[in-house]
């Protein structure tokens, strides 16, 4: 996991000319047409993706990895469940047993976001493709690090932006509307999230047994146990951790990792970034990240639970959320697609099954690691503006502040203990 900036940079410059073929590995040659398949993390979303993979005639789950008990039996019992008591699969609270399991494949990684980085550099580093849950990490390096990884081991990388592939396919829509100039030039793009993160200020209360906390925290701070962070039941909600800098974004990267993920799309700048940050001086709402073409995209601080993406141009509006699209003129998005226009190719249904049938072609996914980098460094950018409270400059082909000491040290974190990319 040793890398310095630079090195990146030069991997980074490479990867824009790569074909869109991933080397083949190991997988590939066995006997079997099984995707083995192991789970890091089993809360609310990872459950979802367990019930998906254990109903896949073509994959079975052999390892599941969890710090909590409950959740961990739980787990295990709906494989047991589906494969019967005979099952292979096996139990760890350290996921480090998940990834030097040979018979894994490749693996889902389900965690808090402080978590995301480390499983994924060692899975690449094992050879091991990676579904791994947004936002890709909490901080820029290790954004650029997990890039790295995956690149230099040639392994199918799928982010869970599932936005590029689901819900109705509206996202879908909006991307090629856009690209189309069904709306003319777009010049502004309002992202409607949550607020960004902040301090932990839970209180502390006493560990129960079943629950690992250190391996909860790993590579964040130290800290008392609180179960708003790390339920000890089989939850049905997404846990608040996402509110807290420790270990996430805030609702800003928690959904701004979708929603910024569909302006990069259909601005066909997904691999870039803005240069210049402007928060506002109170509040949070309206930071605006500007790129070099004048391109503003502008976080609107928001409590509906769909978010939304609203597209600027200037020849009309475009508006979409999960529960569909729409435009100003509205025939900006109903009129039909002439043959002519600008389409993205069918990729089926499924987010998941993306990343497998990916695994088979070693064709890049939809939401390749390097889109889900990008997007989470741009996440990472908005939140150290509200933090700073002053307008940054940011070099994209760096990826620093130029000499801005202050805002650069917020591109990397100490880590914990043995937790640290060094």
């Amino acid at each position: 996991m040793k890398v310095s900036r630079r090195s990146f940079l030069k991997t980074a410059s490479a990867t824009a000319v790569l074909p869109n073929i991933i080397t083949s590995h190991a997988w590939a040659n066995k006997p079997s047409e099984t995707i083995n398949i192991g789970f890091i993390g089993v809360g609310k979303q990872s459950g979802g993706h367990l019930n998906f993979f254990l109903g896949q005639k073509d994959c079975r789950v052999v390892s599941v990895a969890e710090v909590a008990k409950a959740r961990l039996d739980n787990a295990i019992n709906r494989v047991a469940k589906k494969y019967g008591a005979n099952h292979d699969c096996k139990a760890n609270v350290d996921f480090r047993n998940t990834l030097s399991d040979k018979r894994v494949d490749a693996v889902v990684i389900g965690t808090p976001d402080h978590w995301h980085a480390i499983p994924s550099i060692m899975a690449a580093e094992a050879k091991k493709d990676v579904y791994c849950e947004k936002p890709l990490t909490v901080t820029i390096r290790a954004a650029l690090e997990t890039l790295k990884a995956a690149r230099k081991n040639g392994i199918v990388y799928q982010v869970g932006s599932q936005q590029r592939t689901e819900f109705g396919g509206h996202f879908r829509k909006a991307v090629e509307c856009v690209r189309n100039g069904r709306v003319g030039k777009v010049s502004k793009i309002k992202i409607g999230v949550g607020a960004p993160g902040i301090p932990c200020d839970l209180p502390s209360e006493k560990k129960p047994e079943g629950i690992d906390w250190d391996m909860w925290l790993g590579p964040a701070p130290m800290r008392e146990f609180n179960s708003i962070l790390c339920p000890t039941n089989v939850h049905g909600h997404f846990p608040q951790w996402r509110r807290y800098r420790e270990y996430a974004g805030g609702g800003l990267s928690d959904m701004g990792a979708h929603h910024y993920d569909i302006a990069k799309w259909a601005m066909d700048i997904d691999e870039t970034g803005p240069v210049k940050i402007i928060p506002p001086k109170t509040g949070t709402n309206g930071l605006k990240m500007i790129y070099a073409d004048g391109l503003e995209i502008i976080h609107e601080s928001t409590k509906d639970p769909f978010n939304d993406v609203v597209f600027y141009g200037d020849e009309g509006t475009l508006y979409v959320d999960r529960r569909g699209i729409t435009a100003n003129p509205k025939s900006a998005v109903d009129s039909p697609f002439n043959p002519n226009d600008w389409r993205l190719p069918h990729i089926g249904p499924s987010h998941r099954r993306n990343w497998i049938d990916c695994i088979r072609s070693r064709k890049r996914p939809v939401a390749d690691v390097s889109f889900g980098a990008h997007t989470s460094i741009l996440c990472s950018l908005a939140n150290h503006g509200y933090q700073l409270r002053r307008e940054m400059i940011w070099d994209p082909k760096k990826y620093e502040f130029p000499g801005d000491k202050e805002a650069n040290a917020l591109i990397d974190r100490p880590g914990r203990g043995k937790w640290k990319l060094a």
